[in-house]
């Protein structure tokens, strides 16, 4: 049984992670009050290399941060013994799995340690004691998106969904997509905020990968925070149907300097239907004195790609995006839905030691599937076995890493590659738009 968001958001710390934490000198500490998450926030932006943020700056951002559950390392013999020396954000949350449904999850951001106190354990102690905590609270899975690509692997994690970013030479393009129905509409970004939760809503259990979007962030990209820099540079779109039913918006900036054609910065676009998607790409594209369009966390399976008529006018760049990291076997992978039916063992290793076992996944002709862990010497005969660790596990968990690429990649052994591959592989290539 999983937690409330608050109950979770308000938990007491770990205290295997606080005891190895104090062994070192420090104290790890929830920052709750005003004054102590006004540090958090500010060691936060110097762990990310930022600016050293001004007083004036943080009461517009005070609610960026009241749904989190905001954890900090604090050095009492430094020179600043209540700014915190490691950062650590954890928050309820959803992940949309295969089948159209979510499971519950815990997302992480916020992990900075300061260079001053590097190479202490901080991020491996904080991180263990966070997933311990999202096992005690029933989660299912944990999750991130990084700013370095190389930290994570060795908790366990791995990225199930990449993401792409299109650089679109808008002269060369044209247009394939064809003419629909409904109508375009300049909406203000007040309205544009309004409009974007139950959009997103409406469509984020289509996508494996997309998870909710915690409500500052809709704040953040239409830039509707008091201390914004530049706020009045970003436009908005909607889309209206035939019936007058807003299915889709869109937010960009412009960035031209005359004489020559300049570059529009998609920042969200969200389709509820494809007369949406092919309506907002087309305004786009055809936006008057642009030259170039550019869209960062698009799905590898852009059907964008398909509807210019010079796909070479497309540079298109790939990068890990979404991670996931399983933290119950038995509960994440009963909550998504498969390809085909069969069976199939599950040697896992983890190196945390909470997923490690070896687990019996069997699927119906329906999709839906009974897992259990096999108990010591209990045998599963006649059943190919598929080895690998809980990041292997968590990259096809979303059916966009393939079982048979690993393999050929030597990153996990099985008796039969085809019969994992058909089990685990996903009808919808999973996507996330937008970080975290």
């Amino acid at each position: 049984m999983t937690v409330d968001a608050e109950t979770f958001r308000t938990a007491p710390l770990d205290e295997r992670a606080a005891s190895e934490i104090a062994a070192r000198g420090l104290e790890l500490r929830l920052a709750e009050d005003e004054e102590a998450e006004l540090a958090w926030r500010a060691a936060v932006g110097r762990g990310f290399q930022g600016p050293e943020l001004k007083e004036r700056s943080h009461e517009p951002g005070r609610p960026g941060t009241a749904y989190r559950r905001r954890l900090g390392v604090y050095d009492a013999d430094g020179a600043l013994p209540d700014l915190p020396v490691a950062t650590f954000a954890t928050w309820l949350s959803e992940l949309t799995v295969p089948g159209g449904r979510a499971v519950p999850a815990s997302a992480i951001s916020s992990v900075t340690v300061a260079a001053t106190h590097r190479r202490r354990g901080l991020a491996r102690s904080l991180m263990a004691g966070e997933l311990r905590e999202a096992v005690r609270a029933g989660l299912p899975v944990a999750m991130l998106t990084a700013s370095e690509a190389t930290i994570y692997g060795r908790f366990g994690f791995a990225a199930a969904a990449a993401a792409a970013t299109f650089r679109i030479d808008t002269q060369r393009a044209g247009w394939l997509g064809g003419d629909v129905p409904g109508r375009i509409d300049y909406v203000s970004r007040e309205d544009a905020r309004r409009i974007a939760p139950e959009l997103h809503e409406r469509i984020r259990l289509r996508l494996p990968g997309e998870v909710i979007v915690p409500g500052p962030h809709w704040d953040d990209m239409l830039r509707l925070r008091a201390d914004a820099e530049a706020a009045g540079a970003v436009r908005a779109l909607q889309y209206r149907d035939e019936a007058g039913e807003i299915q889709g918006l869109a937010a960009f900036t412009l960035d031209r300097t005359p004489p020559g054609p300049g570059t529009l910065n998609v920042i969200f676009l969200h389709a509820a239907t494809d007369d949406a998607y092919a309506a907002l790409w087309r305004f786009l594209l055809d936006h008057d004195l642009v030259g170039t369009v550019v869209a960062t966390e698009r799905s590898t399976d852009e059907p964008l790609w398909w509807m210019i008529a010079d796909q070479r006018a497309a540079e298109i760049k790939l990068r890990d995006h979404q991670y996931v990291r399983i933290v119950d076997v038995v509960a994440a992978l009963e909550a998504r839905r498969y390809e085909a039916a069969g069976s199939v063992v599950l040697d896992v290793t983890d190196p945390l030691g909470i997923t490690s076992g070896r687990y019996l996944l069997e699927v119906a002709d329906d999709g839906a599937a009974r897992v259990r862990a096999l108990t010591d010497g209990e045998e599963a005969h006649d059943l190919p076995v598929l080895s690998l660790g809980v990041g292997e596990l968590s990259a096809i968990y979303l059916g966009g890493v393939r079982v048979r690429t690993l393999a050929a990649a030597g990153r996990l052994r099985a008796d039969a590659v085809e019969v994992a591959d058909t089990l685990f592989r996903g009808a919808v290539t999973p996507a996330l738009t937008f970080w975290y």
